[in-house]
């Protein structure tokens, strides 16, 4: 059973964590990733640096142009997660725009994906639609999960037809906004989750943007099975580094 599955079936809300690969530092990522895992966080999201990250805010798109001047490539971060399950039980999940892997060769990007542990990937600018005619089938050969995003703009039908596809669950996006960090929710974006909640879909939905902490964890998860958090962590590693992750985890769990 793929990792994703399995931890979505724990009776836990789900702390989902994402970084950008080689930042702040090009070797950092493994490091991060284990000091992720041993301080409680559920799933992590391995940020694939790209030149023109259109969903991203500008704490996310400055940590991937960071980390393509320190040298990242498609080609070095399968290098340095090649023995990553030797240390590594959690979930993990490349997050990154379609045209790298395009240019990997989408088939190639999955086999090694597979090679590596790599339990799923999340492709914003992917359609669902074309995923479902053209590569559906590829990625259920190497046992990957792909996780579509959706918005309180994204109609019902749509969404439907999303859960159908899916077979892990949905990232749900908490506004029609880039990435980055707020202080609350509001009444709209309440009731867009518990709408979402309501209509029971096959696959749990996890919130990201505008999660950065205990509180904005707590109130996304009322309604759904966990929340993402990006900017925030990014901010926190620019401002100290690699070393005090345990200090960010442990004010959000």
């Amino acid at each position: 059973m793929n990792r994703i599955t399995q931890k979505l079936q724990e009776d836990k809300k789900i702390l989902s964590i994402y970084f950008s690969a080689g930042y702040p530092n090009l070797n950092d990522t493994v490091q991060i990733i284990q000091d992720l895992e041993k301080n409680g966080v559920d799933l992590i999201e391995i940020g694939l640096p790209f030149s023109d990250p259109l969903a991203d805010g500008p704490t996310i798109q400055a940590s991937s142009t960071t980390a393509l001047h320190n040298g990242m490539t498609t080609q070095i971060l399968f290098d340095q997660l090649k023995n990553i399950r030797e240390s590594v039980k959690i979930p993990l999940i490349i997050m990154g725009y379609f045209n790298p892997m395009l240019q990997y060769g989408v088939e190639a990007f999955c086999k090694k994906c597979a090679e590596i542990g790599i339990d799923g990937l999340i492709i914003p600018d992917l359609p669902v639609d074309v995923y479902a005619d053209e590569y559906k089938a590829i990625f259920e050969k190497y046992g990957l999960i792909n996780v579509f995003l959706i918005t309180p703009q994204t109609s019902d039908e749509r969404i439907r037809f999303i859960d159908s596809v899916s077979n892990g669950f949905i990232y749900m996006v908490s506004s029609a906004s880039v990435t980055g960090s707020q202080s609350g929710f509001g009444n709209v974006q309440e009731d867009y989750f518990e709408r979402i909640s309501n209509m029971n879909l096959k696959n749990p939905q996890i919130i990201g943007f505008g999660i950065s902490n205990k509180e904005t964890f707590n109130q996304a998860t009322k309604f759904a099975k966990g929340a993402i958090i990006g900017s925030a962590f990014i901010k926190h590693l620019s401002e100290n580094g690699s070393g005090k992750i345990s200090e960010f985890v442990g004010e959000i769990r």
